[in-house]
């Protein structure tokens, strides 16, 4: 059964927005005063932190600044600002709605974290409770810096709750990830290895360290993330599933390899409505409304998609029992989702054949978190119940092996990739690939991302990590021609917050 950590908690957690004080109280309305004062409120104000998850910034558009941006998508949108912007390098807006309605929600949550942060502590109410509480918000703050600091770098640091007359300056990357590590160490310090009944979902000891060590990763301290992936492998919470496809279906969620995952629930009044329309509050902080901007045409709008080049990364070899690369059809929706061609791959309900006819369609789209797959054969949904699943075992196997490798330990690196190909029925590295060097090792590790995290939001900061980058990418991916080393590894600070904040400064190149 779905288990869900969402909502509840009222505008005051929302964090300060209004430019003045006004003079009228709602007396409907909770305030600060009068709301930090018991255990419930405590937990409602935490829970509020997760809802941030299912906004319209972090449920649909993150995606497009991770996915879509990336070599393993593109976009095929009428709208041509969404093209420019994600999938082109051209940013000729830099109030483009759908970056900076990320940056906004990153900024929402983190107005949450630091109201738990600085108001339980003076809560009566279990000590324990009560630390656990704290190093939540820790986590989702560090989690939420984790991601501005991938898509921005340079950014300010609030790490008190806000005030309408704050006005932070810009800190540097490095600051950033310095705030992550702090906020994700203390965290992983006072976090339970795992929970029970409702509270399944919640973040985790090991997902502290999990993201811990992704924060040392993007700064290439490879060293110092060995001894946080060590804990995730070493606690014996978390196992591969014995099937692949588990991480992406609604009816598999929280498994024993979920490190964490997005909760979604499914909104009985689901109308097609914004998830963030203050005009329609039975929707909010529901699920996940990327789905349709994913979904082929005619159940989606096909406004992000993938690229084809993958598909060969899954057919370089097949199972020891000759059968292709399970991953493969768990990946995308295309002609030969079903190998045997498009009269058997299911389109939501229908096969290729019945949806497209018989032309030739190289449309490749991406699989994990439709809802295809999970029963859906007339549409999909703006509030879908399907996780999302940001951290899995298998990355922190990978991850570690990454690690390993970069630490001149490439030899004991193998038995954990070889984890991740067993599961899916592939030879182990040890039997058809021993003695790798350095160089070979790493290219290894590049491959087995591909085929084993695709479509999951992680390329982007992967190529980023590995220096990958630049213009030759355009020879898969036509969108880097634009591509302006020195500039377009980050997004351009919202033009609206500089206009606002006189101490912001506009990252390099824009």
């Amino acid at each position: 059964m779905k288990k869900t950590i969402i909502l509840t908690i009222a505008a005051l957690v929302i964090g300060v927005t209004s430019c003045k004080k006004l003079d009228v109280v709602n007396p409907n309305q909770p305030t600060t005063a009068v709301f930090w004062k018991t255990a419930d409120d405590a937990q409602k104000g935490v829970n509020s932190i997760y809802s941030t998850f299912h906004r319209a910034g972090l449920c649909r558009w993150f995606f497009f600044a991770t996915i879509v941006r990336s070599d393993e998508g593109w976009s095929t949108s009428p709208d041509a600002n969404l093209q420019n912007n994600f999938d082109l390098f051209i940013n000729n807006d830099y109030n483009y709605g759908n970056y900076t309605g990320i940056w906004a929600d990153l900024y929402i949550g983190i107005a949450r974290t630091n109201q738990v942060i600085d108001n339980v502590p003076n809560i009566n109410m279990d000590a324990g409770l009560k630390a656990r509480y704290i190093a939540e918000a820790k986590f989702l703050r560090g989690l939420f810096y984790f991601h501005l600091a991938s898509l921005w770098g340079n950014v300010p640091l609030q790490l008190q709750s806000s005030t309408p007359v704050d006005l932070p300056a810009t800190a540097s990357r490095d600051q950033v990830w310095a705030q992550v590590q702090k906020d994700l160490t203390e965290a992983a310090a006072n976090l339970p290895a795992n929970y029970s009944g409702a509270d399944v979902g919640r973040a985790t000891k090991g997902a502290a360290n999990a993201l811990l060590a992704k924060a040392f990763m993007q700064q290439r301290k490879f060293q110092e993330a060995l001894a946080p992936l060590q804990a995730v492998i070493q606690s014996g919470v978390y196992t591969l599933t014995s099937n692949y496809q588990d991480n992406f279906l609604s009816t598999t969620e929280n498994n024993s390899e979920s490190v964490f995952e997005y909760n979604n629930a499914l909104n009985p009044n689901d109308n097609h409505d914004d998830d963030t329309d203050p005009n329609n509050q039975d929707n909010l902080n529901y699920g996940s409304s990327l789905p349709p901007f994913f979904a082929p045409r005619p159940i989606g709008f096909t406004d992000g998609q993938a690229r084809r080049w993958p598909l060969a990364e899954f057919e370089a070899e097949r199972t020891t029992n000759n059968q292709r690369d399970p991953r493969l059809a768990a990946t995308y929706l295309y002609a030969f989702t079903d190998e045997r061609g498009p009269d058997f791959s299911l389109i939501y309900g229908q096969t290729f054949t019945q949806r497209y006819g018989n032309a030739v369609n190289n449309d490749v789209w991406f699989r994990k978190m439709l809802n295809d797959q999970n029963g859906t054969a007339t549409g999909d949904s703006f509030h879908s119940p399907n996780n999302y699943r940001f951290i899995r075992y298998a990355d922190v196997l990978l991850m570690y092996a990454e690690c390993l490798n970069e630490t001149n330990a490439t030899a004991q690196a193998y038995q954990y990739v070889d984890k991740v190909r067993q599961r899916a029925g592939l030879a182990t590295l040890t039997s058809v690939k021993p003695g790798m060097n350095h160089d070979q090792f790493l290219a290894q590790i590049k491959h087995e991302r591909v085929t084993e995290l695709t479509g999951e939001g992680h390329r982007w900061n992967d190529l980023a990590r590995w220096g990958d980058l630049d213009k030759p990418l355009s020879a898969r991916d036509s969108g880097f021609q634009n591509f302006v080393k020195g500039k377009n590894e980050l997004l351009p600070i919202p033009q609206q917050d500089l206009d606002i904040n006189p101490n912001l400064k506009q990252n390099p190149g824009y």
